[in-house]
């Protein structure tokens, strides 16, 4: 297993859990940049918390102290940045947050990018919505009027938008012709494999949280690591050309949730995370790196995937014996 991931989930739970054994901190170094040999740690970050229609976790998510705060503790982690969940204007509370968020990135030498959710309207106005959405993001966020832009992600020099799709009514390829104009176009990375009619259109993909095919197991003991395993072969063997984004998580727990459907995944006591963090391994090296790791997430308490405050509780001394052994 690599130092340097391994070192993240080792710093991740002793940190959480209060220990200060010195020596086990080897988080990926702030300044690693992909291509490399190690992925550049992502995480997804929900910026909608101390809005009414979402729990209260103990904090607002437009507190720029917090955000500060957060920023200071994923960098400790080893994440070099916030990828955060965005709707467009059309939730005007997380864009609000969102500029907040760039801001404080920007001044803590720290980076963020647009997970932006695709336009739920019908055939005729969808792609009318994505439009206006990242012409948004281009003038607010990303552009040369932008005043924080300095802490967007990019890769190679080109700003990263990733793509999270929901009714399927976007042509993307009027998409990616009207974003063309810009004066750095974007790379748009879709969640697991775009339609193929709008391949062409998008440069890469990333894995996100799910069992795959075997489904949800009532016992939570589907980690996902078949998914995972498909991601990977479909993307080394398939499309070698194009940006891998792979996928990590803690586990799933969506009772919380208002939208919830009773899916679990096991934590393992830090052993899901683990799994599911390394598993790129059997597919990339030094040789062929993988660019990019993202971890979900960093806060969504209503999906079970935070690991913003995630300890070793209820599992005595098993994590830490555990990452210590490898």
């Amino acid at each position: 297993m690599p130092r340097s991931l391994l070192g993240f989930s080792i710093a991740l739970f002793v940190m959480a859990s209060g220990c200060t054994t010195p020596g086990v901190h080897h988080a990926l170094p702030m300044n690693a940049q992909a291509p490399g040999v190690f992925p550049k740690l992502l995480a997804v970050y929900m910026p909608w918390f101390g809005n009414r229609s979402h729990m209260d976790v103990g904090y607002s998510s437009e507190d720029p102290a917090v955000l500060r705060k957060q920023i200071e503790q994923a960098r400790h982690m080893g994440i070099s940045a916030f990828v955060v969940d965005w709707y467009g204007e059309s939730n005007a509370y997380s864009d609000h947050n969102f500029a907040l968020m760039q801001q404080a990135a920007s001044e803590k030498h720290f980076q963020v990018a647009l997970l932006y959710n695709e336009a739920e309207d019908e055939d005729a106005g969808a792609t009318d919505a994505e439009i206006a959405s990242l012409d948004k993001a281009y003038k607010s966020y990303i552009g040369p009027t932008a005043t924080y832009r300095d802490a967007y992600l990019t890769y190679e020099g080109r700003p990263i938008i990733f793509i999270f799709p929901k009714s399927g009514h976007v042509d993307w390829n009027l998409i990616r012709q009207h974003c063309s104009s810009w004066d750095n176009a974007p790379l748009l990375i879709y969640k697991d494999q775009p339609p193929q009619q709008y391949a062409d259109d998008f440069a890469g993909s990333y894995a996100w949280v799910q069992p795959g095919a075997g489904g949800w197991a009532p016992d939570g003991s589907n980690l996902g690591e078949q998914y995972l395993e498909n991601f990977y072969k479909t993307m080394v063997n398939k499309h070698p050309d194009k940006i891998a984004v792979g996928g990590a998580w803690p586990g799933f727990d969506d009772s919380a949730a208002k939208w919830g459907l009773n899916r679990h995944m096991q934590n393992g006591c830090g052993k899901t995370l683990d799994e599911t963090l390394n598993l790129y391994q059997r597919y990339y090296d030094s040789s062929r790196p993988l660019p990019f790791m993202l971890i979900e997430t960093w806060n969504d308490y209503e999906e079970g995937t935070a690991i913003e405050n995630r300890t070793a509780a209820n599992c005595g001394g098993l994590a830490k014996t555990q990452f210590s052994a490898h």
